[in-house]
Order: structure tokens, then C-alpha cells, then sequence
């Protein structure tokens, strides 16, 4: 099991209760270490009571009598200190005295005479299954002694201490176990209540399903740290929403599309079947069923057309387009309909270049045309302006007279097999692809495309980047 694979609570867990733990444990050591400093120090405090106790002793000893009352007067340095022993000697290691239970064998030796007694220069030592704790001082010469200097040897019994640290060590590690195990398992378990909010929206989006799309999160019941993340969900099944809402149409569009050419195929094939007929009319036949070839194979190359749009394939080629001659050639072309329909084509516009690829500029501008001509009246002109705008930036104008269309209908105009007509009957202007793919054009070329109506005039507005080398003109 990889560390990725770990829940985020046994994370957090685990985390946490190494930060505790070791709190803890610093904790328990500062408290071991003050409390064993405590012991130090009351022991360092005992032996300078009897070192001091001693020195007085000396001083107060006289000179002639000093041998006959010495032992006498440092027999009582140790009232009220039951713990502490004491030895005293000359320079030249004479015993001048020592108290009855003194264990110093072996541990003058080891230590170095000093001046003063403090927790840096007191040392441990074991005698005859006892611990003392002690130093040896050097005491000035006193009256009535013959050495110059005494060396006194100095240590108190810390038994009691050591065997109550160490009943206090094993404890403290008890409790520090014990509270680590606690704290750990009140950390499982804030994590989890913590997560109970993740839970909750775990089992709220499993409810999800095709045909619950429209359940939402509701970012006010959630901790504040999930609200971004319950909005951005809700946003996400937004658009899951719209699309799958569109695929659905889109497929129920593709269906009634197909339909119609299908069941005039085949019902024509059944009446030219129906009996014999001479030449001419099965030469009428195919040429009607081959119009609806036509129709389905211009329906699917649309289809894949915008299929390669929606997964980012259009490759457009990038070259300077001269757009009064791309226009005038789709004047050319779509001429003989235009008189057919008794409809003015109108364009104006300064001598401009737009960068992109011809084709499918062609293409897009083609589309408007013949949606624009298809549903101008007789008598009507359908006109193509264009001017540079900002930001080098070309904007190409396709209007013409037709019918008001609703504000609410305008955005939906360029979605596929879209009619603000809902009776959905067709009047001979196209499946309803041509804006899709007029729309996935622009997009290609980094432009954008808008559509208004004011006061019966259809207006579709392109915006193209401008060319920058007109010597790249094709």
C-alpha cells in the first residue's frame, strides 16, 4: 500500500498524534529533568549546610584545647542532617575525624578537591549497596591544627531521591503512554466527525444518475472550507447538465433529420416497385432518391465536421484572405438564387485582410448567405458590411429583413438543429447545422460571432483578427 493510497484520515491521524506524542514525551523529559535538578540542588543545599556547620566548628576551637574537644564539637555538625556523612583529613591524608557510617573508599581518589559545592562539581557513587551523592572540599587552616589546609569529604545518602524518581520516570511514562493513546484516538475521532461533512456529500452525489441531473449540493450546508468545492461541483453538473441535455437532443434531431429521406426513399422505392414502369419514370425515381442522398451525405459531413470541432481538430490553415474578393465570389455564386428570389445582394467595405484559412472562412460566410437569402422576401436586399475594429480586429456584418426573433432565442440560434420555430416543420433552409458550423468556424480562428434583431432585421456580426502581411495574399 502506497502512501497515496492512505485515507486522508489515517493521515491526519497519524500526523497528529506523532506531533502529540512527541509534545508529550518533550514535555515528560523537561518535567523528569526539573524534578531530578530539584533532588540535585536540595542535596548540593545539605552538603553546604554541613560544610559550612564544619568550618564553624573549626573556627570556634581553640587553640590549646583544640585535639581534646575537635572530635566532640564535629560529632554535633550532623544534628538534624540524618542523611549526611562526613571525613575530614590533613594535607598529608591524617584523619582528624569521620562519622561512624562514612563510605568514602575509592571515591577520594576519583575526586577533585574544589572550593565550593554546586551541581557541576557533585558526583554519584555506589558504596556496599548505597548511593551518596557528594564532593571533596578544601578547607583553610584552623586554629589548634598543625596542617595548613584540611580536605574535607563531604556526601549525603540518595537513595530515598533515586528510588522515588525512579517510581515518579515509570509513572510519567505511563501517563505520557496512556495520554498519547488517548490523544491519538481523539484525534481518529475529531477527523472523522470532521469528515462527516465529506460523507455526506459522497452519498449525495452518488444519488447522481442520468436521470437525476438536476440534484444539486447546497454550498450553505457545508463547512466553509467545501463551499468552493460544493460550488465548483454544482457548476460541473451545470454543464454536465446543458450537455448531456444537448447530446440528447442532438440525437433525437438526428433521428427525425435522417427520417424524412429515409421514408421517402424508401416509399419511393416501393411505388417504383409496385408495378413496371417504363425508363423514364425509374430515371425520375433515381434522380429523386438521389437528391436524398445528397441530403444525408451533406448531413453527415456537417456532423463530422463539427464533430472535429468539439474535439479541437480543425486545422486552420493561416494566410492573408482579401475579404471583398471572397465576398464578391459568393455575390458570384449565389447570384442566380438571389434572382430567383427576386433578392438585392449588397456589400460594402474598404479594401481589408483578414488572417485565417480561406476555405473555411468561405465556408462560414457561405452559410450566412444562404440563411440570409432563404429568408429575406422578395423584393428585400440582403447586405455585407465590414470595417476594421480595435485591437487590429476585422468586423464583418451579414443583415437582412425577416422576422423578429425573441431575445431568449438569439443565444441558442448557433446550437445545433436549434429553430426558434418549436412546431419544428422544415421549410427547405437545412438540418439547422449551418450556424453550428458558421460558430465553430469563428471559434477556430480565435474570433466571435453574435446575432441580433432590431426592428426586423436580422443581423449577424463576425469579428476576425486582422492580417498583418498583405504580401502573404493568395
Amino acid at each position: 500500500m502506497t502512501f497515496r493510497s492512505i485515507s486522508l484520515a489515517l493521515r491526519l491521524t497519524l500526523s497528529i498524534g506523532a506531533v502529540i506524542t512527541l509534545v508529550l514525551l518533550g514535555f515528560g523529559y523537561a518535567v523528569e529533568r526539573s524534578i531530578d535538578r530539584h533532588f540535585v540542588q536540595q542535596d548540593v543545599d545539605e552538603l553546604n549546610a554541613v560544610v559550612d556547620a564544619v568550618t564553624q566548628a573549626l573556627a570556634e576551637t581553640q587553640p590549646d584545647p583544640a585535639e581534646q574537644y575537635l572530635a566532640q564539637r564535629l560529632a554535633g555538625v550532623l544534628a538534624g542532617h540524618h542523611n549526611a556523612q562526613f571525613k575530614l583529613s590533613s594535607a598529608n591524608g591524617q584523619l582528624i575525624y569521620a562519622s561512624s557510617a562514612a563510605e568514602f573508599a575509592g571515591f577520594e581518589q576519583e575526586m577533585s578537591a574544589t572550593d565550593a559545592i554546586s551541581i557541576e562539581t557533585v558526583q554519584i557513587w555506589r558504596a556496599k549497596e548505597r548511593s551518596y551523592r557528594g564532593a571533596v572540599v578544601q578547607l583553610e587552616s584552623a586554629n589548634g591544627l598543625s596542617s595548613d589546609t584540611l580536605t574535607l569529604t563531604v556526601a549525603t545518602d540518595i537513595d530515598f531521591h533515586l528510588h522515588y524518581l525512579y517510581s515518579f520516570r515509570v509513572y510519567l511514562r505511563l501517563m505520557t503512554l496512556a495520554a498519547c493513546l488517548i490523544a491519538i484516538l481523539a484525534t481518529w475521532f475529531a477527523v472523522y466527525q470532521g469528515h462527516a461533512p465529506l460523507r455526506r456529500i459522497s452519498a449525495e452525489i452518488r444519488r447522481i444518475k442520468s436521470d437525476h441531473l438536476s440534484i444539486r449540493l447546497a454550498p450553505n450546508t457545508v463547512p466553509v472550507e467545501l463551499t468552493e468545492l460544493a460550488v465548483s461541483f454544482n457548476d460541473m453538473l451545470d454543464r454536465i447538465e446543458e450537455g448531456f441535455s444537448r447530446l440528447s437532443n442532438f440525437s433525437a434531431d438526428i433521428a427525425h433529420e435522417l427520417r424524412t429521406p429515409i421514408t421517402n426513399l424508401r416509399t419511393q422505392t416501393e411505388v417504383a416497385l409496385s408495378q413496371s414502369r417504363d425508363i423514364e419514370q425509374y430515371r425520375e425515381i433515381l434522380y429523386s432518391n438521389l437528391e436524398e442522398y445528397e441530403r444525408m451525405a451533406k448531413m453527415v459531413g456537417d456532423m463530422l465536421f463539427l464533430a472535429q470541432a468539439d474535439n479541437h481538430q480543425l486545422q486552420a490553415e493561416r494566410v492573408s484572405v482579401n475579404l471583398a474578393t471572397e465576398v464578391q465570389m459568393l455575390f458570384d455564386y449565389f447570384e442566380a438564387w438571389a434572382e430567383e428570389r427576386q433578392v438585392s445582394l449588397v456589400c460594402t467595405g474598404p479594401a481589408v485582410f483578414i488572417q485565417g484559412d480561406r476555405l473555411m472562412i468561405r465556408r462560414a460566410l457561405s452559410n450566412l448567405l444562404s440563411n440570409a437569402i432563404g429568408y429575406t422576401a422578395a423584393g428585400q436586399t440582403v447586405s455585407v458590411t465590414w470595417a476594421l475594429g480595435l485591437n487590429n480586429r476585422v468586423m464583418i456584418q451579414v443583415e437582412n429583413p425577416g422576422l423578429n426573433v425573441s431575445p431568449e432565442h438569439l443565444p441558442k440560434l448557433f446550437d445545433r438543429f436549434y429553430r426558434a420555430d418549436p412546431s419544428r416543420q422544415r421549410t427547405g433552409h437545412g438540418a439547422g447545422l449551418g450556424l453550428a458550423i458558421v460558430k465553430s468556424i469563428i471559434d477556430a480562428h480565435g474570433g466571435g460571432i453574435c446575432a441580433k434583431s432590431e426592428e426586423g432585421q436580422m443581423i449577424f456580426t463576425i469579428e476576425l483578427p486582422k492580417a498583418y502581411e498583405d504580401a502573404s495574399i493568395k
